[in-house]
């Protein structure tokens, strides 16, 4: 069945929410700070490490760091043109109006965890390859891995950050429900090289969610998001970054 990886993954995020909101009331004020340093911090290492996948390859026995200027170049651009726009400005919006339809006007901090929950969840290679291969073949194994990690890491958010994580379900589902139809069309876009440099810039960006978890909103993320585009785009470049 078409589209039942995106199905799943939506699921998950759901449950993970669900778990999250009753497994919070377990800990006390202090106890869920702590947590959502924690993770914080787990979510930047994971990030870290995706970004050095990316920038590290070995030479004989030393390792040589590479695609400064793409990371550069990437997020400068993409985040004058996120600005111009005003992607944050409408997830924020988004989420305004998803608290009054879901009756939580007395939860100050919804739209914050919408906004980091689904920058967390959303960015990634993993979504967009898993729905091209859920689209073309019906394999939704990728996104069915991605619903797994999902779940967990908003089980964790949520009693930190709030119910409104769960909420980010709806942009998943979006997001990986028109790429899996549209698969046929995005398919021949997205080669190894445009893959891989998508990982690399969707990791900073998870990084940065990882730095406004731990020290509150430093950084518009979403803002930034059309870095990952323009990193598709310049895997067509012919110019070694």
């Amino acid at each position: 069945m078409t589209g039942l990886g995106t199905i799943i993954n939506g699921a998950a995020i759901v449950a993970g929410g669900l778990a999250g909101h009753f497994a919070g009331r377990l800990f006390r004020r202090e106890q869920q700070e702590s947590l959502m340093t924690a993770c914080g911090i787990s979510v930047m290492f994971i990030a870290v490490a995706g970004a050095m996948q990316g920038m590290l390859r070995a030479d004989g026995e030393m390792l040589v760091s590479g695609k400064s200027m793409l990371v550069v170049l990437c997020l400068a651009l993409g985040t004058i043109l996120g600005e111009v726009i005003g992607i944050e400005q409408g997830f924020e919006r988004f989420g305004e109006w998803l608290k009054k339809k879901t009756g939580n006007e007395g939860d100050r901090s919804f739209v914050n965890a919408f906004v980091t929950a689904s920058l967390t969840v959303c960015i990634g290679a993993m979504a967009i390859v898993g729905a091209i291969q859920d689209g073309i073949s019906g394999d939704f194994s990728t996104l069915a891995v991605k619903s797994v990690l999902d779940l967990i890491i908003i089980a964790v958010m949520t009693p930190s950050l709030g119910k409104g994580c769960a909420f980010s379900a709806i942009p998943v589902v979006l997001f990986e429900g028109g790429i899996t139809l549209l698969a046929r069309l995005l398919a021949p876009v997205m080669t190894e090289t445009a893959v891989a440099y998508l990982s690399l810039i969707g990791s900073v960006l998870i990084f940065c969610v990882g730095l406004n978890i731990v020290w509150g909103k430093k950084v518009r993320v979403a803002n930034m998001l059309p870095a990952v585009i323009l990193a598709i785009a310049a895997s067509y470049i012919p110019w070694t970054f």
